[in-house]
């Protein structure tokens, strides 16, 4: 399938562009950038630096792709960004770069992100993502797969994102948000653990169970974290992957787990 660039398209010298990529105009291609068979930069899109983006993607207007970091610890060399097959990246969209030399900000496949949303440096995002209108993410943030965040969300530097979690819009995340859970508020509280997208995602009432189980230890038993967290390990489910998904996240936390609702 033939490659297809307006002539007011400017395509670096050096570029790397798959079969059927469509490139619109006034769109830029940088000369480190490699895109994948049948992506499309629509008007004024820009993809830019050390950049891969894989097949089937979508920078829609004005959006910028693989930017310089904004990291005052940025010191040269060749850091970069790579990204998955068909992501979607809506209007005004910022990704950038990783800050060091070798490193990369990495997002997996099949992730959304809608209009006016950053994405910082050194972010590590998985796949199947969304991501609605003008949320603000600081850099080394990581984010697992099947995640729903809502618009205008902030999340601090070096917070993670369990799988299947939900961080509403407006919310402001300063610790780390435990796989299958929601959580609302500025600072975010864990509030519910979220039934719905589990059910869309095709968990069965047995693993809604032992979800329901995890958040019950976790958050409306009284218990402190460390307490809860040994019960769930001794809990007659705990080998199952629900709880040792749960367990896992808890004990690699770094800024530690966000609190719950009062």
């Amino acid at each position: 399938m033939a490659v297809r660039i307006h002539p007011s398209a400017v395509i670096e010298p050096g570029a790397q562009l798959g079969d059927g990529v469509e490139v619109g105009p006034f769109a830029y291609v940088g000369a480190a950038v490699t895109l994948g068979e049948g992506t499309r930069l629509h008007h004024h899109a820009s993809v830019e630096g050390f950049t891969t983006l894989g097949a089937g993607c979508e920078v829609f207007p004005y959006a910028c792709i693989g930017g310089k970091t904004q990291d005052l610890k940025y010191r040269g060399g060749r850091p970069g960004l790579r990204a998955g097959d068909r992501n979607v990246f809506r209007e005004y969209v910022t990704i950038n770069a990783a800050t060091h030399d070798g490193d990369f900000t990495v997002l997996g496949a099949d992730n959304t992100v809608l209009a006016y949303s950053h994405i910082g440096h050194d972010c590590v995002l998985g796949s199947h993502i969304v991501m609605s209108n003008v949320i603000s993410m600081a850099g080394h943030v990581t984010v697992e797969d099947h995640v729903v965040i809502g618009g205008a969300a902030g999340i601090h530097q070096f917070c993670r994102i369990g799988a299947h979690a939900m961080l509403s819009a407006m919310a402001k995340l300063v610790q780390d948000l435990p796989p299958f859970f929601i959580a609302d508020g500025t600072p975010a509280e864990v509030r519910a653990f979220n039934k719905v997208g589990l059910e869309r995602s095709g968990h069965t009432a047995e693993q809604l169970e032992r979800v329901k189980q995890i958040f019950r230890i976790l958050y409306r038993e009284g218990l402190n974290r460390t307490q809860a967290l040994e019960k769930l390990a001794a809990h007659e489910q705990a080998a199952s992957p629900e709880f040792q998904r749960m367990l896992k996240f808890a004990q690699t936390s770094e800024r530690g787990l966000a609190p719950g609702a009062s």
